[in-house]
């Protein structure tokens, strides 16, 4: 099997269609097998873990005979995905990679916020919160979700992210082309 490594960000869809986020590639402690940690980016965004071996691997057609995909996992946002993903992904330009958001300057105002101020579309919000999340601080969360107004309870960091991130997949779900 030569299929590449998945990379951290890089976006799949399974073969029963729902798609997820790479988070990254970890070791199992006892074996020292690669296992790669992939985030749903449906629902409530629960993240998951599964051999690396058994991600990159061929649907079973047998058990699968109607199933078109050819791998467990196809990624969407690189080479292995269709010529329409390809296109959709071309017409959705900058919602589909990591930014470069540079750190905050003492006195001023954070660039993640003012970034996820001037995205125009919830997919481009996601995205800013993702690509901040090794950073994202109480004050970041609560400034984002006033924005959205949307309420995230008090507790740790990263539950508070992760309900950020689902309000703004749940709103991403259902946002539309309209006139604002």
């Amino acid at each position: 099997m030569n299929r590449q490594i998945p990379k951290p960000f890089g976006r799949y869809r399974h073969f029963k269609g729902n798609e997820y986020q790479i988070i990254c590639i970890a070791k199992d402690a006892e074996t020292l097998e690669d296992i790669v940690v992939y985030q749903a980016l449906y629902g409530e965004c629960l993240c998951y873990t599964r051999p690396l071996s058994m991600f990159l691997s061929e649907v079973d057609h047998e058990k699968y005979p109607d199933v078109e995909q050819k791998y467990r996992f196809q990624e969407i946002d690189g080479t292995e995905g269709s010529l329409q993903e390809k296109s959709v992904k071309k017409s959705q330009g900058k919602n589909n990679r990591r930014l470069e958001i540079p750190e905050p300057k003492p006195g001023e105002a954070d660039p993640a916020l003012l970034a996820f101020l001037d995205a125009d579309t919830i997919a481009e919000k996601s995205n800013v919160l993702v690509s901040v999340r090794h950073r994202i601080t109480d004050r970041l969360i609560d400034d984002m979700a006033v924005t959205l107004d949307v309420v995230i309870p008090e507790g740790d960091v990263d539950t508070r992210y992760q309900q950020l991130l689902s309000s703004i997949k749940t709103m991403q779900r259902y946002e539309t082309e309209r006139l604002r």
